[in-house]
């Protein structure tokens, strides 16, 4: 009884938000003014509070422009929760603009759709991703290409790294700031969340939306932890496919950290050609 109480009250709350908040950022958008950019942070902060998310941030976001965020992925709750800690775009897969309500919030957020199954197609969207990393925005991939069930990191995909590069030939930048970034849930209600538990958020992709968000809205009060790594600075010459392994496993390093909780990471600090050149050594 308790738990539909909560989904009520946390439901209308949900709905308010979006009927005010998502007009004015569609006029902030169709006239080029207005906060534009920070409205979908505070969109994110209302939700994330609203799904009960208790959010542990560890680290800093960097500074440094362009910045590409690259990050695992357990749930549509993992872009709530970045969402709500600075400011940041999102890259996500072509059919996600074309889902109920939630296709439209993307749009609103300036999420780049991107078609991963069609290589032809890959250096057009690396292309689109890199303008907007010249622009200043900061990107966030979720580089697994799918989501996990929360207990691990899958390998990265390498494809899209490639726009760091691409940002640099084709623009006018010179390098390019990659930052790996870890989120893990870790408790619900207090209690440790285990293997057993982790799916109350994890959303592997033939799950549907709608129950995943009415069961979160019903129990809420989940803690997650949100690691923002070592960043490293690339530069044309830097190699995608030892980038992305060095941010897989600095992403790997952080998840276990919060699920085990021992501290696995190691965080010498190391220049991107450092980093790569370290990480062919090492295989």
């Amino acid at each position: 009884m308790m738990a539909w109480l909560r989904f009520s009250v946390m439901a209308m709350g949900f709905v308010l938000t979006i009927l005010v908040l998502v007009p004015l950022q569609y006029i902030f958008l169709k006239t080029g003014r207005g906060a534009r950019k920070t409205t979908p942070v505070l969109f994110h902060q209302i939700v994330s509070r609203l799904l009960g998310f208790r959010i542990h941030m560890h680290g800093e976001m960097a500074t440094g422009r362009p910045l590409l965020l690259a990050a695992n992925h357990t749930s549509w709750t993992d872009i709530v929760i970045l969402g709500s800690l600075r400011e940041m775009v999102f890259i996500a897969k072509a059919q996600v603009a074309s889902w109920p309500l939630f296709g439209m919030l993307a749009k609103l957020q300036r999420t780049v759709f991107i078609e991963r199954e069609k290589r032809g197609k890959t250096h057009h969207q690396a292309s689109e991703i890199a303008v907007r990393l010249a622009a200043g925005d900061a990107m966030v991939l979720f580089a697994e290409g799918t989501t996990s069930d929360g207990n691990r990191v899958l390998p990265f995909k390498t494809s899209l790294f490639g726009a760091a590069q691409v940002a640099i030939r084709e623009t006018d930048v010179e390098t390019v700031t990659v930052q790996p970034v870890a989120i893990a849930y870790t408790r619900v209600h207090g209690m440790p969340m285990g293997r057993v538990h982790r799916p109350i958020v994890a959303w592997p992709g033939d799950v549907p939306l709608g129950p995943s968000l009415i069961g979160l809205l019903k129990d809420g009060a989940v803690d997650v932890d949100v690691w923002f790594g070592e960043p490293m600075v690339i530069d044309g010459k830097s190699d995608r496919k030892a980038l992305a392994r060095t941010m897989e496993k600095r992403v790997r390093a952080m998840v276990r950290t919060s699920l085990i909780g021992r501290d696995l990471i190691s965080t010498p600090a190391e220049s991107g050609a450092e980093a790569i050149l370290n990480d062919h050594k090492n295989r």
